[in-house]
């Protein structure tokens, strides 16, 4: 499946993230100048619905995907959704250099049984041919992806339920760095040539990422969110989750919350990420990470921008993905300022509007 979803170019995609807090839409189109923000829409998921990235209950993410459908600009009625969590694989083998792609496939075919932790009849599989690898020249770098079918396939089922046509299931990670070339502007000129870690922290689950000189080289999920700073306001102020989840949102918290919750959210945060890097580091023998840019509901998170550049002593940037984009005119650009760090998995979805392959 994936190897038909992937391949084909589709124009004016709706990329949708579904999480488990909610779901997010971004429509992007592309003038003579670069890229335009059609639309975009958040609407929030009932709890449970979502839990560590999988779809539990089919019908109430449709829902909830309906809701998209009826509030996101009526040009565009296909989608791109992701997979992400441990049931994606992703590795980069070397095969033959003179193999055509028909001779790729059929080769990969034959080896996924000793590369893939699955049975084969319940994962799908697709590929793409990167470069040349410099070790050995003979030898063609190739990004292999698999994934469970029956995570592909609820996404596919919750999007049909919302009335969108699935045309694209592709990897979170890909997103993300898809997205990362829209926040380049933000970091100093050099950054283009240096190790730019992302950060893209969920409600429960965070994606750190690392690209090298424009290239994508590692991704790893952590079970951290900010689920965990709203179950501290539940617990602390005695409020419902659904209370804290409004007053998170609004600033309605005591004058004494920054000491009282927020302050050991930070550190906890803190310690996240520098276990993050640092594993980054240790796995790949890479010396340090220059820039860090930091998305998801959890980067708009008071002093976060400034409490990693500090205690990390990393050039930190909140993720906004449209900081260079044009803006269509129906859009409210202050309200869409508040949520662009929660939006960039959407962007990197929606991008695949205009990529055949999946980087």
């Amino acid at each position: 499946m994936l190897d038909n979803l992937w391949k084909k170019k589709i124009p004016m995609m709706v990329g949708i993230d579904i999480g488990s807090h909610s779901v997010k839409a971004v429509l992007l189109s592309q003038g003579a100048e670069g890229y335009v923000l059609e639309d975009y829409a958040i609407e929030p998921m009932p709890r449970g619905a979502v839990i560590d990235r999988e779809i539990q209950d089919i019908e109430a993410v449709g829902s909830v995907i309906e809701k998209i459908r009826k509030n996101i600009s009526s040009k565009a009625t296909d989608a791109a959704a992701a997979v992400s969590g441990q049931t994606v694989i992703t590795k980069v083998i070397y095969m033959d250099v003179s193999l055509t792609e028909e001779e790729l496939a059929s080769q990969i075919e034959i080896e996924a049984d000793s590369l893939i932790p699955y049975p084969l009849d319940e994962v799908s599989l697709d590929f793409e041919s990167l470069d040349v690898n410099e070790s050995d020249p003979s030898k063609m770098n190739v990004l292999l992806s698999a994934a469970r079918t029956e995570s592909i396939e609820a996404r596919v089922a919750a999007l049909d339920a919302g009335n969108f046509t699935a045309k694209v299931i592709d990897v979170e990670s890909y997103a993300v760095g898809r997205a990362y070339d829209l926040c380049l502007p933000q970091l100093p000129d050099d950054a283009k040539d240096k190790m730019v870690a992302i950060v893209d922290i969920g409600a429960t689950v965070t994606l750190f990422s690392a690209t090298n000189a424009g290239k994508h080289i590692y991704s790893r999920d952590q079970m951290f969110g900010g689920e965990q700073y709203t179950r501290s306001i539940v617990s602390y102020y005695n409020k419902s989750f659904d209370d804290a989840e409004d007053a998170k949102l609004s600033n309605e918290l005591p004058p004494n919350y920054t000491f009282e919750v927020l302050a050991p959210f930070h550190t906890v945060l803190m310690q996240q990420i520098r276990r993050a890097i640092q594993m980054f580091l240790t796995t790949s023998g890479q010396d340090k990470v220059d820039y860090l840019i930091i998305s998801g509901g959890t980067a708009s998170l008071e002093g976060v921008e400034s409490l990693l550049s500090e205690e990390l002593g990393i050039h930190t940037v909140i993720a906004n993905p449209f900081n260079d984009m044009f803006i269509a005119d129906s859009i409210n650009k202050e309200q869409l300022a508040n949520v662009a760090p929660q939006l960039m998995v959407a962007t990197g979805l929606a991008l695949r509007s205009f990529t055949p392959w999946h980087i």
